[in-house]
């Protein structure tokens, strides 16, 4: 029984249709089952993803007390019950402002597999993207002393700290790299992951229409990988950006933007860095048409977007952590 059951799963993973071999020919790369191999392409050497440090960070993803105001956490812009994002155009942080770029808050989810990050690509991991937000005067507006003395002042988060890294002492960046320990586990299989993995009846007749459909377009050229983005690459190559003068961004020193993730793209409108564009419908015909020369046809785009929906993967189960308690040494919120 056990053989025949072996036999059957080897089957499927043997099973390659063309469109299977054709997308991956295009250079599209499923998130592996196996939790082996899918936590060499996850961890950190330099910080081993442990569950004492996974339990820690997100505490500290939650927790508002981390900001200048006692208002504003990581999950107020990357919200993971909303598809990682926060649903409005421009990032809103600090004193009710608005990122001063008009720049969109990118997901969090499956960010781990980003080669840069940040729209301008600027960082190149999730622990130096940890640090920004968390000093940057329109998001969280605190100090690397204030972050140490707000979690040095709780016993618990001591202990917590003492648990997952022994006598290392507490810095801002060591706040920030427990953060993206928990965040480096913020992945999406979906599926399409199946289906790219033999299961051909892990999409139906639309979704691999709207899969070949995006192959064939070329839209591979830049939404590729095992994050069909993440990437920096030339925006707006074929014609200008329609929203272009909403904002001020123009990408890093050689005008490169990052490419956004499509997974879960259909929970995490408004699109583009500046958030402009609110239906996926209008998002695909306006990458074909800057992107790529092409026209796509409402049939096409609706295709397109049935496939998609493959992309919207199974979130880990997140529990909304109770969080050590104020002291009396603890730095008191600021909203000035």
């Amino acid at each position: 029984m056990k053989f025949a059951v072996l036999s059957a799963v080897t089957a499927v993973a043997l099973t390659a249709t063309p469109l299977m071999k054709e997308a991956k020919n295009a250079g599209l790369v499923p998130i592996p089952a196996n939790k082996a191999q899918l936590y060499k392409l996850i961890d950190n050497p330099k910080n081993p993803i442990t569950k004492a440090k996974v339990k820690l960070g997100k505490e500290l993803f939650f927790d508002t007390r981390l900001s200048k105001s006692g208002l504003i956490s990581c999950n107020t812009c990357h919200n993971l019950a909303t598809g990682g994002v926060d649903g409005v155009s421009a990032a809103i942080g600090h004193k009710w402002t608005a990122n001063p770029h008009h720049l969109n808050s990118p997901t969090v989810y499956n960010a781990v597999f980003f080669s840069s990050q940040f729209w301008d690509g600027r960082s190149p991991d999730v622990e130096n993207q940890a640090q920004g937000p968390i000093q940057a005067a329109p998001e969280m507006a605190a100090t690397p002393e204030h972050i140490v003395a707000v979690v040095t002042s709780m016993p618990r988060y001591v202990k917590e700290f003492k648990k997952a890294y022994g006598d290392k002492k507490i810095t801002f960046e060591l706040v920030a790299d427990t953060i993206a320990t928990f965040e480096r586990t913020l992945v999406t299989p979906a599926p399409y992951d199946k289906f790219l993995r033999g299961n051909d009846k892990a999409l139906n007749a639309t979704q691999k229409r709207g899969l070949k459909t995006f192959i064939d377009k070329g839209c591979t050229s830049c939404h590729t990988g095992i994050a069909l983005g993440g990437e920096m690459q030339p925006f707006g190559v074929a014609a200008p950006y329609k929203y272009a003068h909403i904002g001020d961004f123009a990408g890093n020193k050689n005008g490169l933007v990052k490419v956004p993730t499509l997974r879960n793209i259909t929970e995490t409108a408004p699109y583009f860095h500046n958030g402009a564009v609110a239906t996926l419908k209008e998002a695909i015909q306006e990458m074909g048409r800057i992107q790529l020369g092409i026209k796509i046809s409402d049939k096409e785009a609706a295709d397109i977007q049935a496939f998609f929906g493959s992309l919207e993967g199974k979130k880990p189960t997140i529990i909304y952590p109770q969080l050590p308690a104020v002291t009396a040494s603890t730095p008191k919120p600021d909203a000035n």
